[in-house]
């Protein structure tokens, strides 16, 4: 009607969608101008108490233990190592909380609390000093990634393309990969999203913890 009134001799419409780089809506350009700037975020604020799931595996034959806090469901800081290093906690025990505190100088101290099977509160102190050393200023890093939400399987991708020439170091990476793969929904693309077997350019997806291509079904755990 408007191309009538405007006495126009032909039109061409195009349904939003249709065609690709044809139609650019307001908030796709706005979406589009956003990913040319690097953006700064707040990372929430950590409450003094937060929830945590703790996460048992086998790392190269090794037992090993990890606690994840979440907020909202998502990792917000990781702490991992073997299981001999850290502290004892009932092999039932599958989730609690990661208490946060200060000492008389102020500096900062991480406990871990569960709930037994009487329904009391247990607590064991020093969570920051139940695993190697190196490996806390490690996971500090990969926290501060966290909380300010770098996607999941970045932050995987990240973790696993560290250049760490140590062995035992190498092995608290693999560590870490495995804890927080747990976290990333079932049917997210991988960073990669190639399949080595079939070469699908878009087949690796995420599936309980594990890449799984979805065009060949070839599966990669660990």
């Amino acid at each position: 009607m408007n191309a009538w009134k405007e006495g126009l001799k032909g039109i061409t419409v195009y349904r939003d969608g249709s065609r690709s780089g044809v139609l650019v809506s307001e908030s796709d350009k706005k979406a589009e101008d956003a990913l040319k700037e690097i953006s700064e975020s707040m990372a929430p604020k950590r409450p003094k108490k937060l929830g945590a799931e703790v996460i048992r595996f086998q790392n190269n034959n090794e037992k090993w233990i990890a606690v994840v806090g979440l907020i909202n469901n998502r990792p917000y800081e990781v702490f991992t190592g073997k299981a001999e290093d850290a502290f004892v906690l009932p092999a039932w025990v599958n989730n609690g909380w990661v208490i946060k505190k200060r000492n008389g100088e102020g500096k900062s101290r991480y406990d871990f609390q569960y709930m037994d099977k009487d329904g009391y509160k247990v607590t064991i102190e020093g969570l920051s000093r139940s695993f190697n050393k190196e490996y806390w200023n490690y996971a500090k890093l990969i926290s501060g990634v966290l909380r300010h939400g770098m996607p999941l399987p970045y932050v995987v991708d990240l973790v696993a393309n560290l250049n760490l020439y140590d062995t035992t170091i190498n092995t608290w990476k693999n560590g870490v990969e495995r804890a927080l793969k747990k976290f990333i929904p079932d049917g997210t693309k991988a960073v990669d999203h190639q399949c080595p077997e079939c070469d699908d350019p878009d087949g690796l997806i995420y599936e309980e913890g594990c890449l799984k291509c979805k065009s060949c079904g070839h599966t990669k755990c660990g």
